[in-house]
């Protein structure tokens, strides 16, 4: 495992760390990089998935199954509770997870599969909860679009959670899925401050962007939920009825929200990006953080771990919830159409025809 000690632009990690599964560990000298060091560039590799649908036992999150077509995420989102899975792929889950993408290049196939199954059950399928749907890789790779082509032409309900306004390049797909009711969008805000969102999530879309994704869609009747995640404690929470209400004003329905979380590697991750960028708060936020957890910067406990508990995770739950109330933002999402699917053929290996 690499330590690279320079500024990586553009990044939201300068350093790669160990991964928890790591028994060696190699330093590298700059000199070691083809390229000027503080530019490093995004590899892409396509790999064939044996299933594709994930089926969610998780009692508190809102889906039951999942499509996840890459791993990896060059948003680079400092916060973001996916990373640690690239310790699976023995890699690290600070700066190789956002320059390191993987790409299911089998997705297609193995969903057309998997929905044709006898006894297959219908049920949402949620993209974009694990790394982003949305993320730079699919402007090329376009897998996400193709997933919302099949979802079309067999009536399957889709959901998506993203920060990116590269989801208006489907919008044509998305009006189709929305006219039947088979479509949900959550756009994920963390922060309006431009300047920390710069730092938070170096390679996402603006949050004005999003704020402005989110008119154009709503305004063609896609339904759009808010995601206001993560609350970061001191550093973003202030922000919360604020998000809230200028997402409403252009056009969310519905919101919800996730405090902070620090799975495994992220725990270190993210104490070492505050004392880089805002080290006069830094000891300040971890004491929130573990107020919420028992004295501890995380617990994975179910029913807990999204939402934390204690005095002022009450405190937060209770300024959403009242916020909601005063400007009539719904917390539920709208129920899906699952009654108008459409098996597809039992010939698997056709490819699938595009309308």
């Amino acid at each position: 495992m690499s330590s690279i000690k320079f500024n990586a632009r553009g990044r939201g990690y300068s350093q790669n760390i160990p991964n928890r599964y790591s028994k060696t560990i190699v330093d590298r000298d700059e000199d070691d990089y083809e390229i000027k060091p503080n530019i490093i560039l995004t590899e892409f590799s396509s790999s064939n998935a044996k299933s594709i649908i994930s089926v969610n036992h998780s009692p508190d999150v809102p889906f039951e199954q999942s499509v996840n077509a890459y791993r990896g995420c060059e948003h680079g989102c400092v916060y973001c509770f996916a990373r640690p899975t690239h310790a699976y792929l023995d890699l690290s889950p600070s700066l190789d997870f956002e320059t390191n993408i993987f790409f299911k290049a089998n997705t297609i196939e193995l969903l057309k599969k998997e929905i044709s199954k006898p006894g297959y059950k219908v049920k949402t399928i949620s993209l974009g909860n694990v790394t982003d749907t949305y993320q730079p890789v699919e402007k090329t790779k376009g897998i996400t679009r193709e997933i919302l082509k099949l979802m079309y032409r067999y009536k399957h309900p889709v959901s998506l959670v993203t920060k990116s306004s590269l989801i208006e390049r489907d919008i044509d797909l998305l009006a189709k899925l929305a006219d039947d009711n088979l479509v949900h969008v959550s756009l994920s805000i963390t922060t309006l401050d431009k300047g920390l969102a710069q730092k938070m999530e170096p390679r996402a879309t603006t949050p004005n962007r999003r704020l402005k994704a989110i008119k154009n869609l709503t305004n063609l009747g896609i339904p759009v939920s808010v995601l206001v995640a993560p609350i970061i404690p001191v550093l973003t929470d202030y922000e919360l009825e604020n998000i809230l209400h200028i997402s409403k004003e252009h056009g969310a329905y519905s919101a919800n929200f996730v405090m902070l979380r620090l799975p495994h590697e992220l725990k270190e991750m993210f104490e070492s990006w505050l004392q880089e960028h805002y080290p006069l708060k830094s000891s300040h936020i971890l004491k929130r953080i573990k107020e919420m957890h028992d004295g501890e910067l995380y617990k994975s406990t179910f029913g807990k771990r999204m939402r934390g508990s204690g005095n002022y995770a009450r405190m937060i739950e209770n300024r959403f919830n009242n916020a909601c109330k005063k400007i009539n933002l719904n917390q539920k999402f709208i129920e899906l159409e699952t009654n108008k699917f459409l098996c597809p053929k039992h010939n698997i290996s056709s490819q699938l025809e595009m309308f």
